[in-house]
């Protein structure tokens, strides 16, 4: 599996990167987890407009979904070559709906169905393309999932957005690079059931014995450096900041 970041900041874009969004690619197929603020654009930068093959939203927030909505404008109103096919989406209970509100001006209500083919996201284990995955719902306070996606014997864990959390561990158990929210800051910020700081998420990392930490949705005001520290602290593996444009080979 070939892993690319396209987004990494949290809760709003920073200067140098768009919100969540992560490319993931085996066989040929083309896997969008989550699509934040910026991310439609930084996107181009990795693979064609029309080249995704489906996405998962691992929950209904505007720094995880929002850009939906240009890519909505993009497969729908498609001139040449004519409007996309329905492409699988997989979110949380709601999304189509949140989705047509958030644009406000769709056609009719049902116009983003035809350009995406809505899976409601709930725990348990199905296929996506190549892909074996098994989701989890996490601590964040509206319904999230976490994500275990398995491909030629190897594995990634993205933990969507979550405090600290029990499934979460148990997702990644043994996970070979395990993609990991960190956007508190130890000692600082202690808001059960919203957020990591890096610290806990070393910890989650440690208790998982995954083989590989990398932080993500580290806000613009949030020190990614210390974040990372903090995670060291408490996870002997090997441990580093996701970053726009960076490639992992899983």
């Amino acid at each position: 599996m070939k892993l690319t970041v396209v987004g990494c900041s949290g809760s709003f874009p920073s200067a140098g990167s768009a919100c969540s969004s992560y490319l993931l690619e085996a066989d040929g197929f083309r896997l969008l987890l989550d699509m934040g603020n910026g991310a439609l654009g930084e996107l181009q930068r990795h693979v064609g407009l029309y080249d995704l093959d489906a996405i998962f939203l691992s929950h209904l927030h505007a720094d995880h979904c929002i850009d939906m909505c240009g890519y909505f404008v993009a497969r729908y109103y498609r001139f040449d070559g004519g409007r996309c096919d329905a492409i699988p989406v997989y979110g949380p209970e709601g999304t189509e709906q949140r989705l047509t509100t958030a644009y406000a001006d769709t056609p009719t209500d049902k116009s983003m169905s035809e350009v995406f083919d809505f899976h409601t996201l709930k725990p348990g284990s199905f296929d996506i393309g190549p892909f074996s995955v098994r989701t989890e719902k996490v601590a964040h306070p509206i319904e999230t999932f976490a994500i275990r996606i398995e491909h030629g014997g190897r594995s990634l864990t993205y933990s969507g957005d979550t405090g600290v959390c029990e499934p979460l561990v148990e997702l990644a158990e043994d996970t070979d690079l395990f993609l990991c929210e960190a956007a508190f800051t130890y000692g600082k910020e202690d808001i059960p059931g919203l957020h990591l700081n890096g610290r806990e998420a070393g910890a989650h990392a440690a208790r998982a014995r995954v083989g590989r930490l990398v932080l993500t949705h580290i806000p613009p005001w949030t020190d990614g450096e210390q974040n990372l520290a903090d995670a060291r602290e408490v996870y002997a593996g090997r441990a580093e900041l996701a970053v726009p444009g960076a490639v992992y080979d899983i």
